[in-house]
């Protein structure tokens, strides 16, 4: 994992420098965005918030079969709210959505939210589950609740984001690397468009398809990694007994249990439409670095989130059919290259525990 970096921008002839906001590779790198975690290790299960305290226009895109969400329509490009005050990506299945209560009732108390008669407001927080029922010590009887979304509320920060086994990611597994499912988690990484512009993405990755390909036991999406930030990335079968001919999986048995869930965001000004087709073009990141994908068993979730604080005009992005459309296609083209690269991080990041083996336990030591 990359360490923050300190960035300088000159100012005059006197080449004074001046310090701008670390970058930290992770979604909080989006000026606006606060991420929490609360992690329940004995249980294996988490609830992550990302947090907009002064609202984010919000789009979303659901293209698993099996999708466990909350106030997803509310997104709609046709419907009347405009911005979102947080969104929870949570373990518990559907269970685990009463996490989002605990981050409304945090939200009201700081008296965030859309605003209605006599000054009261409702906080406005879409949410999606991830299915780790099980696997933890107390079976499917301990999930997440609404003290797990005020705790991650707590807990959230604008510095570095902590990832493999935490939040949402406390439980997640992912598809086969030879031929046995994987420990995933919470991966994040971010992209800098230049000009202040930002693009992250934060990511649980608990997919039923492979993040490797068989053929060569290598990260479908290693190719997009920048500034060394994956290290030495070694093929998931070259420490193995197998041979490169045989045979390897890219689905384990228990594909129902799945989803891979994400929040992608940016400090441009977007409208609901616009974040709409950013959440859209993100899941080719997905895609890309997780095969299959939006199967009929996994419920892929990508939410949109545009904190507003620098204009689209800032873009220095030229388009032959519109400027609007190729700067549109810039951002939702960093959106998917950076959601790929947190679903490395995820892999990367994740440890063994109970019994599930890790990635990085077996081949990054």
């Amino acid at each position: 994992m990359s360490k923050p970096k300190q960035t300088v921008r000159k100012t005059g002839p006197k080449d004074h420098r001046v310090r701008e906001r670390k970058l930290y590779n992770a979604i909080t790198d989006v000026a606006g965005i606060e991420v929490g975690h609360c992690t329940d290790l004995e249980h294996l299960t988490g609830t992550t918030v990302i947090l907009a305290r002064d609202g984010a226009v919000a789009g979303v895109d659901v293209r698993g079969s099996g999708p466990g969400t909350r106030e997803t329509d509310l997104l709609n490009p046709v419907n009347l709210i405009e911005k979102v005050y947080a969104v929870v990506l949570t373990g518990g299945s559907a269970y685990g959505l009463a996490a989002a209560d605990g981050v409304m009732h945090y939200l009201e108390k700081q008296g965030i939210g859309f605003r209605v008669e006599n000054g009261t407001v409702v906080p406005i927080v879409p949410a999606a589950a991830l299915f780790d029922l099980g696997r933890g010590e107390a079976g499917i009887t301990k999930r997440p609740d609404a003290s797990f979304g005020f705790t991650a509320c707590v807990q959230t920060s604008t510095g570095p984001v902590e990832q493999g086994n935490v939040g949402a990611g406390t439980g997640a597994l992912t598809g086969t690397l030879i031929g046995n499912e994987v420990k995933g988690g919470i991966g994040t990484a971010s992209t800098n468009l230049g000009n202040g512009i930002i693009v992250g993405a934060l990511v649980a990755v608990n997919s039923g398809g492979s993040i490797v390909n068989p053929e060569t036991g290598e990260f479908y999406a290693a190719f997009l990694e920048t500034d060394n930030e994956f290290g030495v990335l070694k093929a998931t079968f070259s420490l193995t007994p197998e041979t490169s001919k045989k045979k390897r999986r890219t689905r384990g048995p228990h594909a129902i249990n799945k989803t891979t869930i994400a929040v992608v965001a940016t400090n441009i000004e977007l409208t609901k439409a616009q974040a709409t087709k950013v959440a859209q073009m993100a899941h080719d990141g997905l895609a890309r670095a997780i095969r299959p994908a939006h199967t009929m068993f996994d419920g892929d979730t990508i939410f949109a989130l545009s904190t507003g604080k620098k204009g689209i005009a800032d873009m220095e992005t030229r388009g032959r059919w519109g400027d609007q459309a190729a700067k549109l296609n810039a951002i939702g083209s960093a959106a998917a290259d950076t959601l790929s690269r947190a679903i490395v991080h995820a892999l990367i990041t994740a440890r063994s525990i109970a019994g599930m083996q890790s990635y990085r336990d077996l081949y990054h030591r």
